[in-house]
């Protein structure tokens, strides 16, 4: 029997390789003599370099960069195994958990760590960049991210506009003539799971802003700045994006990411499952296990579960889902190829001792689903 291992990261309990192993353990305690393929699995926000790396035999690149107040961060990215291709996490650099809650103001933080990130994985000769762009505390539509590649974005007298999405307001012309020449040796793609446009209602600032800490007065005005980027990359790049699906996603980040960078916008679950050759292991397999931290009806959009179960179902494997936590309407998620979906918790703790306990009650309830499979079996 072979069973193909995919989950997600527990995120702040255990990294998808630490519960792909705890799936494994407990499944070996009925079926020791399984083949058992582990495959760690994210959906491009956190978790995902570490995923990736895990998967490819990689390595993890550690770097001080500019965090989204211009103070100094520890950051990091991720090479593939074979060399190929550098994972990013803006959130690495540019993330919200980097602002502490009083200090959040999505006027004044800056991209420009990301972009540092970037610049580091072409130094390393890359041929391909994958970016993840979840869990931004920016809105200043990856400008920082531009002139730190070498960008020129220019105010009437002809200098950088400041950091931060205020800076947009001053913006009069795009200068790419000293962009990374490297850039263009490199295909960069995009881990994305909202289809926000840049501005309007449904746009970054008005979604997004208020949990970066901008007022009602600023997410207007943070969305009238991306309104009058996204004119500039009109007149000066030929480029039209202020209201494609995904260009508002991080702070209007995926729309720069696009137009400038000619960047490509994917979903996060199927562009990690095509890296990790996750269709070549499911098409021979028996059974097929994922699972992720919480699973409610939201996780129908994309989330690593579903993105595991179109695979599985593609070739008609059945898939077992677990979680830390089922809320909502979880039942979703069976009308997209999950045969059956179980809670790890056996009962009524703290969030801190769940955490805390995750290997062992991941352990515990695999053990359990193996020895009613082996009932079936006989």
């Amino acid at each position: 029997m072979k069973i193909v291992i995919a989950p997600d990261s527990f995120k702040e309990s255990l990294t998808a390789l630490e519960t792909a192993n705890a799936i494994e353990e407990g499944f070996k305690k009925v079926f020791p003599d399984a083949e058992y393929v582990k495959i760690p699995m994210a959906d491009g926000g956190e978790g995902t370099v570490q995923s990736l790396v895990d998967a490819t035999k990689g390595r993890l690149e550690t770097l001080s960069v500019q965090g989204p107040l211009g103070e100094p961060v520890e950051g990091f990215y991720g090479i593939s195994g074979d060399g190929t291709v550098a994972i990013i996490e803006m959130a690495a650099a540019s993330g919200l958990h980097l602002v502490p809650p009083s200090e959040r103001n999505p006027l004044i933080t800056s991209t420009w760590g990301t972009g540092e990130l970037i610049q580091e994985a072409l130094n390393k000769g890359v041929k391909e960049i994958l970016i993840g762009i979840g869990g931004s505390a920016t809105n200043d539509g990856g400008a920082g991210m531009i002139q730190c590649l070498g960008g020129e974005l220019l105010d009437k007298k002809g200098q950088q506009i400041i950091p931060g999405g205020i800076g947009l307001a001053d913006l009069v012309s795009i200068d790419l003539a000293k962009l990374n020449p490297k850039l263009k040796e490199v295909e960069i793609k995009v881990a994305c799971d909202v289809d926000n446009p840049l501005t309007g209602p449904k746009g970054a600032s008005y979604v997004y802003g208020f949990q970066k800490g901008g007022t009602a007065e600023q997410i207007e005005q943070l969305d009238q700045n991306l309104a009058h980027f996204a004119r500039l990359i009109r007149q000066d790049l030929n480029q039209d994006i202020e209201f494609v699906a995904g260009a508002g996603a991080a702070g209007g980040l995926g729309g720069t990411l696009m137009a400038f960078l000619e960047a490509k916008l994917q979903n996060g679950g199927e562009l990690v499952s095509g890296l990790v050759g996750l269709a070549d292991e499911v098409r021979n397999a028996d059974l097929v296990i994922t699972g992720e931290g919480g699973i409610n009806h939201q996780t129908i959009y994309g989330k690593t579960p579903i993105c595991v179960a179109k695979i599985a179902q593609r070739y008609q494997v059945p898939i077992i889902a677990i979680a830390g936590r089922l809320s909502g309407d979880y039942e979703a998620i069976y009308e997209h190829g999950v045969t059956a979906v179980f809670s790890i918790l056996s009962e009524i703790t703290s969030l801190e001792t769940a955490l805390e306990t995750g290997y062992e009650n991941i352990k515990q309830t695999t053990q359990n689903i193996a020895a009613v499979i082996k009932i079936g079996k006989k």
